[in-house]
């Protein structure tokens, strides 16, 4: 988060705390986009974490495809190969660099998990060099709620897991593929001195301190959490475990059983 903004936003954001398709080049994945105008595309809803998409197509599951995407400027959404425009995908989010994992590709689309409600939303874009960025993630995160574990891993093998803790029981951690969507820097509470906001979002907050209920994760000012379901949502690990997760890029895939 901009350091200007980023005490306030993160006090909205967090303090609930306290692939289908066919790939290649032909068929579907060949048609392009209708041209929408500037007006057109102002219109459209920003698919931040603020936002709420309900006809947005859910995630369908499955691998992954270990691509990330930044878009280079806004970027139209849309429901399906050539279908509906839906919402614009900003070049930030909450103050860093928009980046999303790609969880199907046909031809030059991509479906693209989003930030917003509900909770497992997707959405397609026209993925042209000269609309995104790409880079390759070989990284994932892997949330067990029931073992109150966190694992990382390269390429399926792991670098580490500790102990963690999760979502009370009327605020229970919400299960899911989300993904790290920021890095904040704390300068207000004394909580952790970073924060990692996920794309997923409370499913008892609806709102939370006049913000939307989003996830993250971060430290506790001391280990009385591990191992025990006691925030509001979030995911509580040590500082060991986030000096290790800072590391990450954006758009890891974080994956709660």
């Amino acid at each position: 988060m901009v350091a200007a903004a980023s005490a306030a936003l993160l006090a909205l954001l967090v303090s609930a705390c306290g692939g289908g398709g066919d790939e290649g080049t032909g068929g579907a994945g060949a048609v392009k986009p209708a041209a929408i105008s500037q007006e057109d595309l102002t219109k459209l809803p920003d698919a931040t974490t603020y936002g709420d998409l309900p006809g947005a197509p859910k995630d369908p599951g499955g691998d992954g495809t270990g691509t990330v995407l930044h878009p280079k400027q806004d970027l139209v959404v849309y429901s399906q190969v050539d279908g509906e425009p839906i919402a614009k995908l900003p070049t930030r989010q909450v103050g860093s660099p928009t980046w999303v994992p790609v969880i199907a590709e046909q031809g030059e689309w991509a479906q693209v998990l989003l930030p917003t409600r509900p909770n497992g939303a997707s959405g397609w874009v026209h993925a042209t060099d000269d609309a995104v960025e790409s880079a390759t993630n070989d990284y994932a995160v892997i949330v067990d709620r029931d073992a109150f574990r966190l694992e990382i891993t390269k390429n399926g093998e792991s670098l580490g897991s500790w102990t963690i803790g999760t979502g009370k029981p009327e605020h229970p951690t919400p299960k899911g593929r989300a993904y790290i969507i920021a890095s904040i820097k704390e300068t207000v509470n004394d909580y952790s001195p970073i924060v990692l906001p996920l794309s997923y979002h409370s499913d008892s907050h609806e709102t939370f301190g006049g913000g939307p209920g989003t996830v993250g994760i971060h430290t506790w000012p001391d280990n009385s959490f591990v191992g025990k379901a006691t925030s509001d949502g979030c995911i509580r690990v040590t500082q060991e475990a986030l000096d290790q997760l800072v590391k990450l890029p954006l758009g890891t895939i974080v994956d709660i059983v």
